[in-house]
């Protein structure tokens, strides 16, 4: 049992310098902010990338329905007769308009609205990368969309369509904007398109 008594006392001094040492070590507030800075920098960079992201989504949404605005607003006020120089001129307009760095899809179409038949007839419809072209037998798929309108008057429809691809990979896929906007011709009653660029309505 002697032989005991100093080894148990250096065991009990060992534990109280031990626990000394401990609170010390809990009390001592020296390089908190450098180890919460390493734990919370990749959560708050991440939070910033989200941010960006769908801000940036939400910007280019607007800017493309306001350039699409632009479009229809300068069909809606043309005299003079659309040819495929016009209409590509549009899709190019268009393309500066919403800086975008995808390709801007295009579809203009007018359409004339029918009392005696009660629906709509489809004058002409272009596009520049989007679907077929409307056709009296399809534009039955988006006229619950178009207004209400006089019998014999005319509506001019714009589309346009491009994806947004976020810059960061935060839980956002790739998303298409797509825009459906509609208008009366201003100065004149027809639009007419002729594909050759002619110089008289049929």
């Amino acid at each position: 049992m002697q032989n005991q008594l100093p080894c148990n006392g250096f065991l009990r001094s060992f534990r109280q310098r031990l626990n000394v040492y401990a609170r010390q070590f809990a009390a001592d507030t020296r390089g908190s902010v450098t180890v919460e800075f390493i734990i919370m920098m990749p959560i708050i960079f991440y939070a910033f990338m989200g941010i960006y992201v769908y801000f940036e989504g939400y910007r280019q949404s607007t800017i493309n329905l306001k350039a699409a605005y632009t479009i229809s607003d300068l069909i809606s006020r043309e005299t003079e007769i659309i040819s495929d120089e016009y209409i590509d001129s549009m899709q190019a307009m268009m393309q500066i308009l919403t800086r975008s760095n995808s390709t801007i899809a295009l579809r203009m179409s007018v359409f004339r609205w029918s009392d005696d038949d009660n629906r709509f007839f489809v004058e002409w419809s272009q596009n520049r990368g989007y679907e077929p072209n409307y056709t009296n037998a399809s534009i039955s798929a988006i006229e619950d969309k178009l207004p209400l309108l006089p019998n014999n008057e005319i509506v001019i429809l714009v589309e346009t369509d491009n994806t947004y691809t976020p810059l960061f990979k935060v839980g956002m896929d790739d998303k298409q904007l797509k825009n459906f906007v509609f208008t009366k011709p201003r100065w004149v009653d027809q639009l007419c398109y002729l594909p050759d660029g002619g110089n008289q309505c049929p």
